[in-house]
């Protein structure tokens, strides 16, 4: 897995345990991950270990992260790649940069009559080509549940964008998925939110109007709620969501659905 050869990973393992009830007090601040099996769990589980044996964290003043919260972020970064098998998906970078709040970041965007503007964006989290990702700290602690949002799991999408070179809205795609199947489903969703904001950029859409920024984002916040709102996802771009489902190769409407089937009430939250 990732860097780890065979040996140093069960060395590593066997190393850093993660305690049972620490594991469960993470599992009970991150509902998204209710309704997986015992296998997945014990996967994810040892991908949190690795994941933070790998990855720096760089904290600015202000975040202090104990050992469940920095499993907290762990557990959310490697939910996508519950089932994508043991290639470096996450290859490219070893830092992350966590800032206490949201924070200015320098902009450029060069006009069609050539002009380039430059301005400082406020953001909660950025993902550089062959470099670090930045998160706002409250951003990642406000991730996990059913509402829509999860910071960590947008800026890791553009990671794996970013495997193909540039982001552009088409991470590598498994033998059997067709390019041109993904790019209808994308470009016809993103045509249809950018036609009702034109028309009213007060629109209240059933996705995050950001995704209609470009392609790069609206992968991004379809994979957000892919695994945190993969209800309003399927029921407002069922095509988007198939082939999400096919290239993450996890279901979790299903699992929302059975979780659901038991607690009516289950997962209402950003209705």
């Amino acid at each position: 897995m990732w860097s780890f050869s065979a040996w140093r990973r069960k060395r590593a393992l066997a190393r850093y345990p993660i305690e049972p009830e620490q594991w469960q007090a993470v599992r009970e601040r991150l509902p998204i991950l209710d309704g997986i099996s015992d296998e997945e769990d014990h996967w994810l589980r040892e991908a949190c270990i690795l994941f933070l044996l790998d990855k720096h964290l760089t904290c600015l003043p202000g975040v202090e992260p104990d050992d469940e919260q920095r499993l907290l972020l762990a557990a959310q970064a490697q939910l996508p790649l519950l089932h994508l098998g043991e290639l470096n998906w996450y290859q490219g970078f070893h830092e992350i940069i966590l800032y206490p709040d949201d924070f200015k970041s320098p902009q450029r965007h060069r006009d069609a009559s050539g002009v380039e503007h430059v301005w400082d964006g406020e953001h909660s989290g950025e993902a550089w080509q062959q470099g670090p990702i930045i998160l706002a700290w409250n951003g990642v602690l406000a991730g996990g549940g059913w509402e829509a949002y999860n910071l960590v799991i947008h800026e890791l999408a553009h990671k794996l964008d970013m495997l193909n070179g540039d982001a552009n809205g088409l991470p590598p795609l498994h033998s059997g998925m067709p390019v041109d199947e993904w790019a209808t489903a994308m470009q016809q969703a993103y045509d249809d939110l950018n036609r009702q904001l034109d028309n009213n950029p007060d629109a209240e859409t059933a996705i995050d109007p950001y995704a209609a920024e470009n392609p790069a984002e609206f992968f991004a916040v379809t994979s957000e709620y892919f695994f945190s709102a993969p209800d309003l996802l399927h029921q407002a771009y069922p095509l988007v969501y198939r082939q999400l489902s096919q290239f993450y190769r996890q279901d979790p409407l299903a699992r929302l659905h059975r979780l659901q089937a038991e607690h009516p009430a289950y997962g209402e939250s950003h209705a």
